[in-house]
Formats: structure tokens, C-alpha cells, sequence
């Protein structure tokens, strides 16, 4: 990792941001429309062969109340005590744009450079590197612009952590969000994935034939809507944010 960017055995380079999106159920059928332009927009500024990796995280966790605020009013307070240590699924968002090349991409995801040892040279070109960043600028200057996402870039420290704090690929080796004193292990083989006593089960959609027929930026989510008021939920929150697990 240097100068922000990771760089993989392969020489691909990644940048990581940390994206802050509204809070749900407040966003109109409007809004998720220009949202969701701004992404198709951004996107497009980016050179061939890059890949776009959207990163939700939803972890179980208990509800912990800030009791210690001095200016708490007895609506606040009743507030946080009511809803102490109920679990709800704490979510984090994060993004990852990678330039990689055309042979990287015929690759298949079941060849793995985590068993690799050696690092394989490549021709690296100044002028593409250079060019890629400047349209990361770009496509973080256009999310930003929507008023509705922010997103901020992660530093050398917060992608590999400090001597006091982890970062985000030690967090993402333990599926922890947060402090990770020690490493766990993981477990790739043909039977199940698993990371200490963590299960992972993993699922893709890569076939047109499983996908609907027809797509909207969102769609009413009835069990919170009524006659009068619309609740709106993006039109993927069934493969995401509703999602019975950890």
C-alpha cells in the first residue's frame, strides 16, 4: 500500500473510499433516480478494464445508548434506554475502483494470487496510472456533487491500520468491524469457506437468467408503506439491506 492506492500481486491498482449514503426510508423515488444517475455517470468516466466494487457490510450488533450527554433532555434519555442492548445490523459502505488490464480480466476468480508467493512483474505505463487517478478525481468529484452520497478516501493508516488501530484489510480478513488484535485463519477449500468461527456462504449473480425482467431504481416497500405515505427501498435491497443474516 502506498500513496493511498493498493497495489496487488498482479500490479492492479485500487483506491478505497468510504462511502456515506442517506439514511433509509428518507429517500424519494426522486432522489434515488439522481442517485442513481450520478452513479451511471461516474462510472462511465472511468478507462477500459476497470472494476467498480461497491462493498455493504451489515453486522449484528447490540445497541449501545450515549447516556453520558450531559444536555439529554427525558424524551432522550427514555430513548436510549429503551432501545439498550437491542441487536440491529449495523451497516458500513465502502468502494474499491480498480484498473486492472485486458488479460487480468479472462482470468478466472477460482485462480487465487492468495497462494501465490512470488509477485509477477508487468509493465507498468506512468501515462495510465496518472490518467486513472485523475478519473478517480473525477468520478469522486461527481458522487460528491449529488448532495445525497458522500464519499472520502481512505488513507495509507485506515487501509492497513496502526500500531493502536486496524484497518480495513484486517478487518475485512476477520469479517470484524471492529478492533482485530490478531489474525484469524482462513479456510478456502472445495467444501466451505471460513475465517476463524465465522461461516461465509457466498452466492453470485453473473446470469442474465436470474435476474428480473424488468428494473426500477426502487420499488414501495409495503410493509412499512401505507394508502397515504410511500415508503421507498432501492430496487436491490432484497439481495442487500433485507437479507435475514450477519
Amino acid at each position: 500500500v502506498e500513496h493511498g492506492c493498493i497495489i496487488s500481486k498482479d500490479a492492479d491498482i485500487t483506491v478505497a473510499f468510504e462511502v456515506d449514503l442517506p439514511e433509509l426510508f428518507t429517500v424519494t423515488s426522486q432522489e434515488y433516480e439522481a442517485m442513481h444517475a450520478a452513479w451511471c455517470k461516474a462510472i462511465k468516466v472511468l478507462p477500459h478494464f476497470s472494476v467498480v466494487h461497491k462493498q455493504d457490510w451489515f453486522m449484528a450488533e447490540n445497541y449501545k445508548p450515549e447516556l453520558q450527554k450531559d444536555d439529554l433532555s427525558f424524551l432522550d434519555r427514555s430513548f436510549e434506554r429503551h432501545f439498550n442492548e437491542r441487536p440491529y445490523l449495523a451497516h458500513k459502505c465502502y468502494l474499491f475502483l480498480t484498473k486492472t488490464t485486458k488479460e487480468r480480466m479472462r482470468q478466472q476468480s477460482n485462480f487465487s494470487t492468495l497462494c501465490r508467493g512470488r509477485i509477477t512483474p508487468k509493465e507498468l505505463n506512468h501515462e495510465m496510472v496518472v490518467k486513472f487517478m485523475e478519473s478517480v478525481e473525477q468520478f469522486e468529484r461527481i458522487i460528491n456533487d449529488t448532495g445525497y452520497i458522500k464519499l472520502r478516501r481512505l488513507s495509507d493508516d485506515e487501509i492497513v491500520g496502526t500500531e493502536t488501530t486496524s484497518g480495513i484489510i484486517e478487518r475485512y480478513m476477520s469479517l470484524s468491524m471492529g478492533e482485530v488484535n490478531c489474525l484469524e485463519d482462513i479456510d478456502l477449500s472445495a467444501k466451505e469457506m471460513r475465517i476463524g468461527d465465522k461461516m461465509l456462504c457466498l452466492h453470485t449473480l453473473s446470469d442474465t437468467d436470474d435476474l428480473p425482467g424488468k428494473v426500477s431504481t426502487d420499488n414501495r416497500y409495503e410493509r412499512l408503506s401505507t394508502d397515504r405515505s410511500d415508503c421507498r427501498l432501492s430496487f436491490a435491497s432484497p439481495v442487500g439491506l433485507l437479507l435475514p443474516c450477519n
